[in-house]
Protein backbone atom coordinates (compact mmCIF):
# COMPACT_ATOMS: atom_id res chain seq x y z
CA UNK A 1 0.00 0.00 0.00
CA UNK A 2 1.08 2.98 -1.32
CA UNK A 3 0.66 6.63 0.80
CA UNK A 4 1.52 10.20 0.97
CA UNK A 5 4.35 11.39 3.50
CA UNK A 6 3.15 14.50 5.11
CA UNK A 7 6.47 16.64 5.59
CA UNK A 8 7.25 19.65 7.82
CA UNK A 9 7.41 21.70 4.14
CA UNK A 10 3.91 20.45 2.89
CA UNK A 11 2.15 21.20 6.54
CA UNK A 12 3.74 24.96 6.52
CA UNK A 13 2.59 25.28 2.91
CA UNK A 14 -0.44 24.01 2.89
CA UNK A 15 -2.05 23.76 6.20
CA UNK A 16 -0.18 26.34 8.36
CA UNK A 17 0.01 28.97 4.86
CA UNK A 18 -2.98 27.79 2.90
CA UNK A 19 -1.26 27.95 -0.28
CA UNK A 20 -1.37 25.57 -3.35
CA UNK A 21 1.61 24.13 -5.05
CA UNK A 22 0.71 25.76 -7.73
CA UNK A 23 0.45 29.44 -6.22
CA UNK A 24 3.39 27.95 -4.18
CA UNK A 25 5.55 28.07 -7.42
CA UNK A 26 4.22 31.10 -9.54
CA UNK A 27 4.61 33.11 -6.30
CA UNK A 28 9.13 31.56 -5.80
CA UNK A 29 9.06 31.40 -9.58
CA UNK A 30 9.77 27.70 -9.36
CA UNK A 31 8.20 25.03 -11.18
CA UNK A 32 5.77 23.22 -9.69
CA UNK A 33 8.05 20.12 -9.72
CA UNK A 34 10.15 21.84 -7.25
CA UNK A 35 7.67 22.47 -5.10
CA UNK A 36 6.28 19.02 -4.91
CA UNK A 37 10.21 18.02 -4.31
CA UNK A 38 10.01 20.22 -1.06
CA UNK A 39 6.85 18.51 -0.11
CA UNK A 40 8.69 15.42 -0.25
CA UNK A 41 11.52 16.96 1.57
CA UNK A 42 13.97 18.25 -0.64
CA UNK A 43 15.38 21.70 0.92
CA UNK A 44 13.84 24.56 0.25
CA UNK A 45 15.33 28.02 -0.50
CA UNK A 46 15.01 29.68 2.88
CA UNK A 47 13.64 32.89 0.26
CA UNK A 48 10.95 30.81 -0.76
CA UNK A 49 9.48 30.08 2.81
CA UNK A 50 9.91 34.25 3.73
CA UNK A 51 7.99 34.44 0.20
CA UNK A 52 5.22 32.11 1.49
CA UNK A 53 5.31 33.64 4.83
CA UNK A 54 4.38 37.02 3.11
CA UNK A 55 2.08 36.42 0.78
CA UNK A 56 0.13 34.02 3.74
CA UNK A 57 0.37 37.22 5.85
CA UNK A 58 2.69 35.73 8.60
CA UNK A 59 5.07 38.75 8.22
CA UNK A 60 5.36 41.99 6.52
CA UNK A 61 8.17 43.94 7.05
CA UNK A 62 11.62 43.87 9.43
CA UNK A 63 11.35 46.68 11.35
CA UNK A 64 9.55 48.14 14.33
CA UNK A 65 7.54 51.23 12.40
CA UNK A 66 6.21 48.10 10.44
CA UNK A 67 4.44 46.56 13.64
CA UNK A 68 0.57 45.84 13.14
CA UNK A 69 1.18 45.88 9.42
CA UNK A 70 0.25 42.71 7.16
CA UNK A 71 -0.62 41.77 3.86
CA UNK A 72 -4.11 39.78 4.01
CA UNK A 73 -4.29 38.33 -0.03
CA UNK A 74 -4.17 41.87 -2.37
CA UNK A 75 -4.49 44.35 0.20
CA UNK A 76 -2.74 45.70 3.16
CA UNK A 77 -3.99 45.46 6.68
CA UNK A 78 -2.95 48.60 8.78
CA UNK A 79 -2.81 48.68 12.60
CA UNK A 80 -6.05 50.76 12.68
CA UNK A 81 -7.87 47.62 10.81
CA UNK A 82 -8.36 49.03 7.85
CA UNK A 83 -7.39 47.27 4.47
CA UNK A 84 -6.52 49.20 1.54
CA UNK A 85 -5.61 48.14 -1.70
CA UNK A 86 -2.17 49.62 -3.76
CA UNK A 87 -4.71 51.67 -5.59
CA UNK A 88 -5.91 53.40 -2.45
CA UNK A 89 -2.51 54.07 -1.06
CA UNK A 90 -1.07 55.76 -4.77
CA UNK A 91 -4.46 57.98 -4.20
CA UNK A 92 -3.77 58.96 -0.56
CA UNK A 93 -0.31 59.52 -2.18
CA UNK A 94 -1.43 61.58 -4.93
CA UNK A 95 -3.88 63.68 -3.26
CA UNK A 96 -1.52 64.49 -0.93
CA UNK A 97 0.91 65.70 -3.15
CA UNK A 98 -1.94 68.06 -4.77
CA UNK A 99 -2.34 69.39 -1.33
CA UNK A 100 0.65 69.91 -0.54
CA UNK A 101 1.59 71.42 -4.11
CA UNK A 102 -1.32 73.83 -3.71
Amino acid sequence: MKYLSVTDTYIFRQIKCGISPEMTAKLCFKTLRDVREWDKGEPKPAECRRLIRMYAHREFGIGDSWEGFEMVGEKLHLPTGQMVSAQQILTGIALIEIKLGA
